[in-house]
């Protein structure tokens, strides 16, 4: 077979050409394969294993894990229907639920830039050429209709990695939103267990104010009976009374403190505050967890939503320095389209009227003032705020896990010194009663008696609710166990079904 002219077929030309061929194909896939930028690593965990000095915070043998419905720990059913109810009817999570979405969908709509767009259009005109030009008809007419069906097919080539780099930032955007909503979850359920632990408070506070009411105002007839009879001065009566009006003085700010609070419940449940939530809180509807958690601070890294959704800020200020980089270098594009143009509709099928185009581009920025460069410093700069911002939240949540086990170990202190006092005021009131009942009443003492029973009194109620609250602190700042909500599904719908049998027999 003699070679055709211009063109060497020869054993070695072909040959080289497949080597030229293979080098070529191995360029675009290098090229494919790599974006520019750099890549995403996470920051290092700073070395420490525990938040306290000494050995304080580390985890024992006895810490227990974090689960996905915590708040099951306080062994409360109506804190438990709260939740549910919160958790259902929300606004904050709807709108952070909704914001996910949005992100999602925009991370979908990103990736479809890696791919190419197709578009086909109709286009139908009629039309008249100058009399003095010639037609585009055989037929010679200057009035014609035009009918013209196309399919485009454009794409932009990847070929550094920025559309690529971009889709990664949107990704990044949707977790960052995905842990924003679970830190939104975590808020809602902390606070909705904070609340009515506070409504416990100030139910606790009121009772108690109230029994030192009621025994004030016992010894203030006893008084009033014996000042009657001459044994003891006006002056002593009058004395009573004050401490009396005093004691009374405290109930309407309880009372409007609890109302208030009533009404938070209300809205952190998705009701309006003239709906009332129904159940009311009380202490001793609480128990404490029988074993608090406790996580290493490397594992707290990877459980606190603030911390996942910093670090996934700064995976998407990452990811915008290889889309600056990109953009500064030459963009390729290629468009290809087909179709048929007729004079009539009914031509369009007939293979003398296709028609197609074939284009490729390549456009390089020659002078922006520098703009694309300062773009990519720009892009640098925002990498260092969100690193910056990402160790902040590192730092203020061992600061919050620290603070809380410091709390709860003060609360265990104050409420053994709120009990024990508690108790001698509660023996010295009654050896006051005693005197009273039998006319050897000392006012000076009697008031002090009758102040700090109501004074130890709330100080137990204050210790026994803060430690309630520190505890709900404590799961709050190791993350809320929202890690481990998929792998419990089963205790999870058991839990739903135990709430849903005490809501039954209750009703």
């Amino acid at each position: 077979m003699r070679p055709i002219s211009g063109f060497d077929l020869s054993t070695d030309a072909r040959r080289r050409h497949r080597i030229r061929l293979a080098t070529v194909v191995a360029a675009a896939a290098v090229l494919a394969g790599c974006a520019v930028g750099p890549d995403f690593a996470p920051p290092p965990i700073p070395a420490t294993d525990h938040y306290l000095p000494g050995q304080g915070g580390k985890p024992n043998p006895r810490s227990a894990a974090v689960p996905a419905q915590w708040w099951a720990l306080f062994r409360s059913p109506a804190l438990n229907r709260l939740v549910e109810d919160g958790l259902a009817a929300n606004a904050d999570l709807a709108a952070a639920e909704a914001s996910l979405r949005v992100a999602q969908a925009n991370a979908l709509a990103q990736r479809g830039a890696l791919f190419p767009s197709i578009a086909g259009n109709f286009d139908a005109t009629r039309q008249k050429v100058a009399t003095d030009l010639s037609s585009p008809l055989e037929s010679g007419a200057n009035i014609f209709n035009l009918h013209t069906a196309q399919v485009t097919v454009s794409y932009a080539a990847d070929i550094w990695g920025g559309t690529r780099r971009a889709v990664e930032a949107a990704q990044a955007q949707a977790d960052l939103q995905a842990f924003r909503r679970e830190g939104v979850y975590l808020t809602l359920v902390s606070n909705i267990a904070l609340a009515a632990i506070e409504e416990a408070r100030l139910r606790g506070q009121i009772a108690a104010t109230r029994r030192i009411l009621a025994l004030q105002n016992e010894v203030m007839r006893l008084l009033r009976r014996q000042q009657e009879q001459g044994q003891i001065a006006l002056t002593d009566v009058t004395a009573q009374e004050t401490a009396v009006a005093q004691t009374r003085l405290l109930l309407p700010p309880l009372d409007k403190r609890l109302a208030q609070q009533r009404h938070l419940i209300s809205v952190l449940t998705g009701r309006p505050p003239s709906e009332d939530p129904g159940t009311a809180f009380a202490l001793g509807g609480f128990a404490m967890p029988r074993r608090l958690p406790l996580s290493l601070p490397a594992d707290l890294v990877r459980q606190r939503p603030d911390i996942r959704a910093a670090e996934e800020d700064l995976r998407a200020a990452n990811a915008l320095i290889g889309v600056a980089i990109a953009n500064r270098l030459p963009q390729i594009t290629l468009t290809a389209n087909a179709g048929r143009a007729a004079d009539t509709f009914s031509q369009l099928a007939t293979p003398a009227t296709g028609l197609w185009t074939l284009a490729g581009g390549v456009a390089q920025s020659i002078f922006d003032a520098g703009a694309l460069a300062n773009k990519q410093r720009a892009a640098q700069a925002e990498t260092d705020r969100a690193l910056a911002q990402y160790r902040a939240t590192v730092l203020a949540a061992f600061q919050n896990v620290a603070d809380v086990l410091r709390a709860l170990q003060a609360d265990e202190r104050a409420i053994a010194a709120a009990m024990a006092a508690e108790r001698s005021a509660a023996q010295s009131i009654a050896l006051t009663r005693r005197q009273v009942d039998e006319g050897q009443v000392s006012v000076p003492l009697l008031l002090a008696a009758q102040e700090a029973a109501l004074q130890t009194a709330l100080a137990r109620v204050d210790a026994q609710a803060s430690r309630l609250a520190d505890a709900v602190a404590l799961f709050q700042a190791l993350g809320g166990g929202w890690w481990n909500r998929a792998a419990e599904p089963a205790r999870e719908a058991a839990a739903l079904r135990e709430a849903a049998a005490l809501r039954e027999a209750a009703r």
